[in-house]
């Protein structure tokens, strides 16, 4: 069975209605994000980046994964699939996703801030005094700007390993995540769905560019992908 890494961003969600990351002018959903996105943000002003995280949460429990995330959880069937998501939502698993990795924390999980060990399942409010076991206040499971990706070394080590490659919605500039296809072998195909592709093709690589969204641009890869494989 080949082996498939797919590497997903905002816009594999935008299509579940959960706003994108960070919109053209710096903001998110009308925030700077490093007031609501940073330790900074958070020494600040704990008041502010809790309710926005809130906000969030309760945006989460509404939404619903879309065809993009439910065919890329039926290909397990024909492929072994990996997800690498840059995404807090946890749509992937919804649709049925069962080995996926988030680089950027996960919006239904708080941890400790005293010890970052203590991580625990959270679909409600968070709010000033909630403590871990340990007494400290918990914050959002969530990698601000600033702070390491502590999956970074997991998702390398599966592109290392993938026979094909697939992005979707994201424009590949955030890094770490943004360096991810840097690692995929000469031999792995890539393929990039995104309505606006920020990539372009690359000399000795087999680089496949979907100009489509995700829902429309996903199925088509993957049926090519199925079509193809052994």
């Amino acid at each position: 069975m080949k082996k498939l890494v797919v590497l997903t961003g905002a816009g594999m969600s935008a299509e579940s209605g959960l706003k994108t990351f960070r919109d053209a002018d710096g903001l998110w959903e009308g925030h700077d994000v490093m007031k609501v996105a940073s330790p900074q943000g958070w020494q600040r002003d704990r008041d502010l980046v809790l309710e926005f995280y809130n906000q969030r949460r309760r945006q989460l429990l509404e939404a619903s994964p879309n065809k993009a995330h439910e065919a890329i959880a039926a290909a397990e069937t024909h492929f072994e699939i990996t997800v690498i998501t840059q995404n807090i939502d946890d749509l992937h698993e919804r649709a049925g996703s069962t080995n996926v990795l988030h680089l950027h924390g996960e919006l239904f999980k708080v941890r400790s801030t005293g010890d970052p060990d203590l991580v625990y399942p959270w679909k409600k409010d968070l709010h000033p005094g909630d403590l871990c076991e340990k007494k400290h206040q918990l914050r959002p499971h969530i990698v601000w700007f600033g702070e390491d990706v502590p999956m970074m070394t997991t998702a390398i080590e599966e592109v290392l390993t993938a026979d094909h490659l697939l992005i979707v919605g994201t424009s590949m500039t955030v890094y770490p995540a943004a360096s991810l296809m840097q690692y995929a072998r000469p031999k792995t195909s890539v393929f990039y769905v995104d309505p606006r592709p920020a990539l372009s093709a690359a000399a000795n690589r087999d680089l496949h560019i979907i100009s489509e969204n995700a829902t429309t641009g996903v199925p088509i890869v993957l049926e090519r992908l199925t079509r193809t494989s052994p």
